[in-house]
């Protein structure tokens, strides 16, 4: 019986993983161990890095950072407060909103508070191949609160 070398428990001779502590013990295990990190590292940065990890308004850029997304520590201090602002506002809106459903212009107000919530940014990249832009979320904001309160006032 030998040991492994990571946690120096003994394992089976012929053992590929480790029972206590999962290090591979040969070479085929370890070379099939690193492909599936590297799988699953690809898969982590397509999801949450490189094309989205949701939130994010984008690396800090001198233009504002439109191109991509950042995880929160990465944004800069603006972009990080227009993130707070849109989850304010959306949030807000939609609240608001909701006391107002049987009205019909509470249903555009609903619209215009999801519209400009960061995580809509996310879900529109995906089948756009790109997120909006910060102003296009806002002018979608701003067109859907200014038809609802249009339409509650007139109705």
């Amino acid at each position: 019986m030998k040991t492994c070398p990571r946690c120096e428990s003994s394992i089976d001779d012929e053992a590929r993983y480790c029972s206590n502590c999962g290090a591979p013990q040969t070479e085929p295990a370890a070379e099939e161990f690193d492909e599936y990190v590297q799988r699953q590292a690809r898969q982590v940065a397509t999801e949450s890095g490189a094309t989205g990890d949701g939130v994010g308004d984008g690396p800090a850029r001198g233009d504002g950072g439109e191109s991509g997304f950042a995880p929160a520590a990465e944004l800069t201090d603006r972009q990080q407060l227009w993130r707070r602002g849109c989850y304010v506002a959306g949030y807000g809106t939609t609240v608001v909103a909701l006391t107002l459903v049987p009205q019909i212009g509470a249903f555009l107000l609903i619209l215009g508070g999801i519209a400009i919530l960061p995580p809509v940014r996310r879900l529109t990249a995906e089948p756009l191949g790109r997120p909006l832009k910060r102003e296009v979320m806002a002018g979608l904001y701003a067109i859907f609160v200014l038809l609802g309160a249009a339409l509650l006032v007139l109705l």
